[in-house]
């Protein structure tokens, strides 16, 4: 009878393993495939979507954009490799950079693991004498316990741990370097926000009293340039809000009838019989549908945006009728007063003044949080938490319910399918949709998140989102690996060990390394479909695309829908941390999941690069790289827990032995002295670098005070040595020479020994080629493709609008403004390049148009808006900049609207003039309606620039 028992057990354990096997292999071709698939269509879709895959060609400031690359379908890969890291720093901030940085060194570290342990673990797991089938005899869980193959598992994961160490210290080192640097750029120190601080939880005296709270911050370093108190606007904010949404109606409106006046207008020429007006809209004042009559709507919005204006001109005249909050932004005359601020205790009473924010960007703000007291910001955090707490409990039953309802086990129990077999189809279901929908239920958890986090009084949107870091990291933790990769290892053990718990420890060997099949199935989605889903970038494709074909009805909307995409920074990170935990935590068990981790890492850095480089644009996430230390700690959570792993696993093993022996006893101490030399090591990282991580250095501040020119050079970041400028202040071949090694030692210093990295550079000398770290131009193929499609070079003249669409791309980026006149008069159609069907037409109507001296360059609206806040700007417009953007709202509105080619909407314009009062300007410059009567915008076109224009010529 037992041994009837014993065979039924070992033929079920041989049938799970092979069902293991089964689902990882047909897990790994679908993902190939769908991966594939994807990227082969992005290496098609990328040269005819520009919106979605280069939008940072044209959507940015001028001096932030990418180069565009050739048609070619590979070109894109040669592309993003040929620019240097001074210039990613540049282009796309520090903040992306050291993510990037991230990626490229975890990719560094698995690629080693996996080569390594292919020829070290790997054989010894085989050669381990254990009784373990299918994937299984892969992982540590086929070594007997009294094997000394494990010795091989031991003196692997320490080296592999030192290393990892090493290069955490080494990240941190470069890190603080480039920290220092980028703080004291002109770039970012030209910014007025770079010395501006954000003061919470001010007392009653110095809110009244903004001449003591300025004497009180006249202390620092260079005093106090300007202090603004935060007000309370929210009956302005209403109106604001109102007159804007009748703005939006009143644009949608004129667009519509413009284009139905053109479109009756070429349907009479075509027909041969006399135009007819259209019928003007009609709307109805209540909110209510069917409620009240029926009004003329351009009549009714005009009115309405008027009535709104006059109250925001006589509500927004004196700030002194609205009550100060308990907040202000304290503008310093020097950076480093601004981070002397943040680290001061500011007030002897408790709370007060305990929050204080750098590096500030209006945008960035969330002002309903401006006004909060301490104790209810406090209380708000614990019921954040707690509201956190049972998140954790109501996903975790959701998630191990979801995973558990789409089991082969509980979908045999259905009757309809009680007879199903184990087949390959079974496997590759049991594969893919247990982790698709652990995807889709992880994805609607940071938006709750991010709520609770706002709740807390949090005063800005990147502290949410760096908040946001740990939080989500905590659940997918919890959820993924725990919960749901565990969920089967665990309930084995806890059935098991009900009756018997001293057989938790016995269980513990064979149980774990199970889990590496569901490891590999999750890694494997996320490597190659994830990556590959990443870059093709499939919902923005038709958000972009088809979307504003329904709804972007108006020039404004046009251009908002050509705006680049931001970064998920709060959801990425931990994701790309839980798989480091779950690589590195199986690195000695399965070694098959380095090559996979690798893989991933690979692959996500691989389409990172190409993605900040030419689709994300993070304008308002600009924290200096503060993510950066973050991951470190979630890295580091992921060393702990695989310490703890190999030591309960060499626990487990000395218990399953036979008898207690020296070598096992050894094995134990050996991994416990791995962890506390981790512990050890991590609190100097936390004491030598979390303090000047945050802030500016005293010393380093000094130092370029004194030399200017150190902040203007990318700094050498593996020189411990004073900051000073003298190695490349000449401009000479051994200076860019110079140049292109210490950007060789700040990319690889921190994974191997400087000496190495001379002994390469002294074998491959063509690496310090500073020709090879040019950033990528177009070559003479796309050069010429690009002027058959019309795109002039910077010495063209920019006689042309920008359009959207498709057509972007065929057009300068610095066309020039237009006269704007008192008037209404008719957009120049013909310049759009919509009426022409042939290359040949296009280039026959380019020579005909303006020079650019004749009308004047223009900038780019982008460039307008990254200029804002600079320091050399006056105290009026600062104090208007960080006012409530109720404050900041204008009395007048601008209207972007198109005109017909035939100026037959001119009346309707000149009424909505005349009901507006004055307090509505029409702008029809950088629109125009297209020869399919489609509503087309220049993207480079700043109406409210056009509109201050128009009022200066009045």
């Amino acid at each position: 009878m037992a041994d009837s028992s014993s065979s039924s057990s070992g033929n079920d354990a041989a049938a799970v393993d092979e069902n293991s096997v089964s689902t990882f292999v047909s897990s790994l071709v679908f993902n190939l495939v769908v991966a594939a698939v994807i990227f082969i269509a992005f290496c098609i879709l990328r040269p005819r979507f520009k919106r979605v895959y280069a939008p940072r060609t044209y959507a940015v400031s001028t001096e932030k954009r990418s180069t565009p690359v050739s048609s070619k379908p590979l070109a894109w890969l040669s592309a993003i490799f040929r620019v240097r890291d001074e210039e990613i720093i540049a282009r796309v901030g520090l903040d992306t950079y050291m993510f990037l940085r991230l990626m490229r060194t975890m990719f560094v570290i698995f690629l080693v693991l996996s080569i390594l342990s292919l020829i070290t673990i790997l054989p010894a797991n085989l050669t381990g004498d254990g009784n373990a089938t299918g994937l299984s005899r892969l992982t540590m869980g086929n070594v007997k316990a009294d094997s000394n193959n494990l010795w091989v598992h031991i003196v692997f994961f320490m080296v592999f741990v030192a290393w990892v160490m090493h290069t955490i210290f080494g990240e941190l080192k470069v890190y603080t370097r480039l920290r220092i640097w980028w703080l004291t750029n002109p770039t970012h120190a030209s910014k007025v926000g770079a010395s501006t601080v954000l003061v919470s939880t001010l007392p009653t005296p110095l809110i009244e009293n903004e001449g003591k709270l300025s004497s009180m911050f006249d202390m620092f370093p260079g005093g106090v340039r300007q202090v603004i108190v935060n007000r309370n606007c929210s009956k302005l904010e209403k109106i604001v809000s109102e007159r804007n949404d009748f703005v939006g109606k009143l644009e949608k409106a004129l667009t519509t009838y413009a284009v139905k006046c053109e479109k009756a207008h070429a349907k009479s020429v075509k027909k041969g019989v006399a135009y007819v007006a259209p019928k003007q809209p009609m709307t109805r004042a209540s909110s209510i549908p069917f409620k009240g009559p029926k009004l003329d709507a351009f009549e009714f919005y005009s009115t309405q945006i008027a009535s709104r204006n006059q109250s925001i001109c006589e509500m927004s005249g004196d700030k002194e009728q609205y009550k100060r909050q308990s907040s202000a932004f304290v503008l310093f005359r020097k950076q480093l007063a601004a981070h002397m601020a943040a680290q001061t205790v500011l007030d002897y009473k408790p709370f007060s003044m305990n929050s204080v924010s750098l590096d500030i960007n209006p945008d960035d703000i969330i002002w309903s949080n401006l006004n909060m007291n301490p104790y209810d910001r406090r209380i708000r955090g614990y019921i954040s938490l707690a509201a956190t707490i049972g998140l954790v409990i109501v996903w975790t039953i959701l998630t191990a319910a979801l995973v558990s309802l789409v089991s082969i086990e509980n979908l045999k129990k259905i009757p309809a399918l009680s007879d199903m077999s184990d087949s390959k189809w079974f496997g590759l279901f049991s594969g893919i949709v247990p982790a698709v929908l652990l995807a889709v239920l992880m994805a609607l958890l940071p938006m709750i998140l991010r709520l609770l986090l706002r709740l807390e009084g949090t005063t800005r949107v990147s502290e949410v989102n760096l908040r946001l870091l740990h939080r989500f990291y905590f659940f997918q933790v919890w959820n993924i690996y725990l919960v749901t990769i565990f969920s089967t290892a665990l309930l084995t053990i806890l059935t098991e060990t009900a009756s018997n718990p001293a057989k938790i420890l016995e269980l513990i060997p064979t149980e774990v390394p199970k889990s590496a099949t569901p490891i590999l199935v999750y890694v494997l989605l996320l490597a190659f479909t994830g990556a590959a889903k990443e870059i093709l970038q499939i919902s923005r494709l038709v958000l972009r695309y088809v979307l504003p074909l329904l709804f972007a009805k108006t020039p404004r909307a046009i251009v908002n829908a050509e705006k680049p995409a931001e970064f998920d920074w709060g959801v990425s990170i931990p994701v790309h941390s839980l798989i480091f935990l779950m690589g590195f935590s199986y690195s000695f068990i399965a070694p098959l999941v380095n090559c996979f981790v690798a893989a991933y890492f690979g692959l996500f850095y691989l389409v990172y690069r190409y993605q900040f480089l030419y689709v994300y644009n993070d304008a308002n996430w600009v924290t200096g790289g503060l993510s950066f230390p973050k991951a470190i700690q979630q890295i580091m959570v992921g060393v702990y827990i695989s310490e703890v792993y190999i030591l309960l696993m060499m626990v487990a093993k000395l218990v399953a032995a036979d008898g207690v022996n020296a070598n096992g006893i050894l094995r134990v101490i050996f991994t416990g002295l791995t962890l506390l030399l981790t512990i050890f090591a991590h609190s100097y990282i936390n004491d030598a670098y979390l303090p000047i991580i945050n802030y500016l250095p005293v010393r380093g501040a000094a130092d370029i005070e004194a030399d200017p020119k150190i902040a203007l050079m990318f700094p050498n970041v593996m020189d411990d040595g004073e900051l000073n400028s003298d190695s490349l202040e000449v401009n000479t071949v051994l200076a860019s020479e110079q140049k292109a090694r210490l950007g060789f030692y700040a990319a690889y210093g921190s994974l191997v020994p400087k000496k190495f990295l001379d002994y390469v550079l002294l074998k491959v000398p063509s690496l310090l080629d500073p020709k090879k770290l040019l950033s990528p131009k177009p070559d003479a193929v796309q050069e010429k493709a690009d002027e058959e499609k019309g795109i002039m070079s910077d010495d063209s003249p920019p006689a042309l609008p920008m359009p959207t669409a498709h057509h972007y791309d065929s057009l300068s980026i610095d066309s020039a403004l237009q006269p704007v006149s008192t008037n209404i008069v008719a957009g120049d159609n013909s310049l759009s390049i919509h009426s022409y069907t042939s290359a040949t037409e296009l280039r026959q109507r380019r020579s005909m148009a303006p020079s650019a001296a004749s009308l004047g360059k223009r900038r780019s609206r982008f460039d307008m808006a990254a200029d804002r806040l600079e320091v050399d700007a006056n105290d009026n417009a600062l104090a208007e900049a960080f006012s409530n953007p109720a404050l900041r709202a204008k009395s007048v509105s601008v209207i972007w609207v198109p005109r017909d080619n035939n100026s037959l909407c001119d009346e309707v314009y000149r009424n909505v003039n005349a009901w507006g009062a004055g307090t509505i300007r029409i702008v029809s410059e950088g629109v125009w309606i297209d020869g399919k009567c489609n509503v087309k915008a220049d993207v480079d076109f700043d109406p409210e620039a056009a509109a201050a224009v128009q009022a200066q010529k009045q």
